[in-house]
């Protein structure tokens, strides 16, 4: 491990304490590197516009930090264990190219403001990636729903209910992901605030030019308040995967829709082989595994916001319990984004059974129909209701799926599904 940033002559330090206390940071720091590598090029021209660095050393440092960006990105330059993590990697690699101008890079900084600057320029471009894929699914959604009109099933507590369509089902997940897209820019709107220059939590004797930096770095506002930037560290973060969390619970019901729509017994949905695996002792079996993982990754999202949350039993101040925060960010964003990225193919190209929904809908799935005509013709609803259920199987006498999907007129329902008004919602993201 290169120097530490904080050493000091005289203290000694044991090499098990130092990996324990590095953990796996300097692992995880290559997710951030980009965003700290610009960060630091802000933060030397911010130093450069009080005088604090000449025009000529802020330029050898700037090139320098472009030059280790390129490095980085095409694995010229690697982040591994010489360094304690991402930050002093930065520095080591100034020091060690521009000698004393490179150990003034870190002049009016500390290591808390700079890692909160770089997770959250990291947590601004994860979301708009949320964003971006609901707005897609969405779309998605709301074409099929207009292509796919097809009969097929309404299930409550898992029983045949009543009548539903492929369109109302496309429609429930469009209107969704239009919500989880609305809410990961809401989201992003919250965090979108520059925490540079805060250093440890209280502020430093300089004139920090932060309107500046905040500007530099494309953030709306300026995070005012130095010790509350480290209360808001992990509060966004969990703010964040509530956001992707939104999106994962919902990508979780229409991968248990699929996976049971998949079954023999269903035997509703067939879908491309991609998605599908072979059994490694069953001959027969192609298995949707590739489903059931999307399926599980909500559990990944939520294991990470609650990792963070019991992490922040903490007072105010910086306290070092909060680099365990990274882990779990990372893999929870990582988990989930991965998942949700494999969905707008997914739901573009698998294929419905027409015949086999069809067959699925039995005569008494028409009772609550026959009861609400009952009702509109005067006869008060719970009696109707009655009748229909002595009917049984006969309620549906003489009808079909068609005729009762043009009956149900209500405002998102089988012939008023109102795909406008979610497509006006949908175009105010993109």
């Amino acid at each position: 491990m290169s120097d530490l940033l904080w050493q000091k002559s005289g203290v000694k330090t044991d090499q098990r304490i130092m990996r324990f206390l590095a953990g796996d940071d300097v692992v995880l720091d290559r997710e951030f590197f980009l965003f700290d590598i610009e960060a630091s090029a802000a933060h030397v021209e911010g130093l450069a516009r009080i005088g604090l660095l000449s025009k000529a050393e802020a330029g050898d440092l700037i090139s320098e930090l472009d030059q280790l960006g390129e490095d980085f990105k095409s694995g010229d330059f690697v982040l591994d264990e010489r360094f304690e993590d991402g930050h002093s990697a930065i520095e080591a690699r100034l020091i060690e190219r521009l000698g004393d101008t490179g150990r003034k890079v870190h002049t009016g900084r500390s290591r808390n403001d700079q890692v909160l600057v770089a997770t959250r320029l990291w947590l601004k471009s994860r979301l708009m990636n949320l964003s971006s894929i609901c707005t897609a699914v969405a779309n998605i959604c709301i074409h099929r729903a207009e292509s796919d009109v097809l009969p097929m099933p309404g299930y409550t507590h898992l029983q045949r209910a009543v009548v539903s369509s492929t369109a109302m089902w496309f429609a429930a997940f469009a209107e969704a992901f239009i919500d989880n897209a609305w809410r990961a820019r809401q989201t992003f709107a919250l965090i979108d605030a520059n925490p540079l220059g805060t250093a440890a939590g209280y502020g430093v004797n300089l004139g920090l030019d932060r309107e500046f930096t905040t500007r530099k770095l494309g953030f709306a506002r300026m995070q005012v308040s130095p010790i509350y930037t480290q209360l808001s560290r992990g509060k966004f973060e969990m703010a964040a995967l509530d956001a992707l969390g939104a999106a994962t619970l919902d990508l979780r019901r229409l991968a248990w829709d699929l996976s049971l729509f998949t079954t023999t017994e269903f035997d509703f949905v067939s879908l491309p082989t991609q998605y599908t695996t072979g059994s490694s002792i069953m001959p027969n079996k192609r298995n949707p595994d590739v489903i059931e993982l999307m399926r599980a990754s909500h559990a990944s999202v939520a294991a990470a916001r609650t990792e963070i949350e019991q992490l922040l039993s903490l007072p105010t101040g910086y306290q070092r319990d909060l680099q365990s925060s990274k882990g779990s960010l990372v893999h929870g964003f990582h988990r989930g984004l991965g998942a949700l990225a494999l969905l707008p193919d997914l739901l573009t190209n698998f294929g419905w059974n027409a015949e086999k929904m069809r067959s699925a809908i039995e005569p008494s799935m028409y009772a609550t129909d026959v009861a609400i005509e009952a009702a509109v013709a005067g006869v008060p609803f719970r009696e109707a209701y009655r009748a229909a259920a002595e009917s049984g199987n006969q309620a549906g006498d003489g009808r079909n799926p068609e005729s009762s999907l043009a009956a149900r007129t209500s405002p998102g329902s089988g012939s008023n599904m109102c795909l406008d008004a979610l497509r006006d919602r949908l175009s105010g993201l993109q």
